[in-house]
């Protein structure tokens, strides 16, 4: 399908410099760029960077309970004396 893009002037020279050294015609070189984008977008979308910390916290309650029980019993054993 042919179609009508507003490029800016330095991007277009970018992109003819690219394809001339690459032994593509612009037209090639735009579809691989645009397919590489799309690909590179689907990924991301799918990889959902933030599922690799989804559950990381699931035992922050029973941690935090724990380490509050620590410090009171190491609290707790503190000569008051010594703090006067």
């Amino acid at each position: 399908m042919k179609t009508t893009l507003e490029v800016p002037d330095a991007l277009l020279r970018d992109v003819k410099i690219s394809a001339a050294k690459q032994g593509q015609t612009m037209g090639a070189f735009i579809n691989a760029a645009i397919e590489e984008k799309l690909k590179t977008n689907q990924k991301a979308s799918m990889e959902k960077p933030w599922m690799k910390f989804a559950g990381i916290l699931k035992n922050h309650r029973t941690e935090t309970k724990k380490i509050l029980e620590r410090i009171e019993s190491e609290c707790g054993r503190i000569d008051e004396e010594s703090w006067k």
